[in-house]
């Protein structure tokens, strides 16, 4: 089952070991307070979770589902913990 976070990731292009990130909402999840409220939990779950799950020179795109703003924080750690552990698993090995 797919939590309130999609992630979608992109490997490196080049040899730069930098993780960048990117956050969306559309207006299916609601209005901009809705919107906006969705993307500072995604920033902060991305800054909890990128550090030990992320991988080196990825760039990541971080997308609210409904759910978003209601989730209990600790089940949205763990949706986008699960993402990221899902993204690096399907990754070549040489990607890694």
């Amino acid at each position: 089952a797919k939590g309130p976070a999609g992630v979608h990731a992109r490997p490196p292009g080049a040899h730069d070991p930098a993780v960048r990130v990117g956050f969306t909402a559309t207006k299916r999840i609601g209005g901009a307070v809705e919107r906006n409220r969705a993307k500072r939990r995604m920033r902060e779950a991305a800054r909890a979770v990128l550090p030990l799950h992320g991988l080196p020179g990825h760039d990541y795109v971080f997308i609210a589902r409904g759910g978003m703003t209601t989730r209990p924080w600790d089940r949205l750690l763990d949706d986008v913990k699960s993402a990221l552990v899902r993204l690096a698993a399907d990754r070549p090995a040489s990607h890694i």
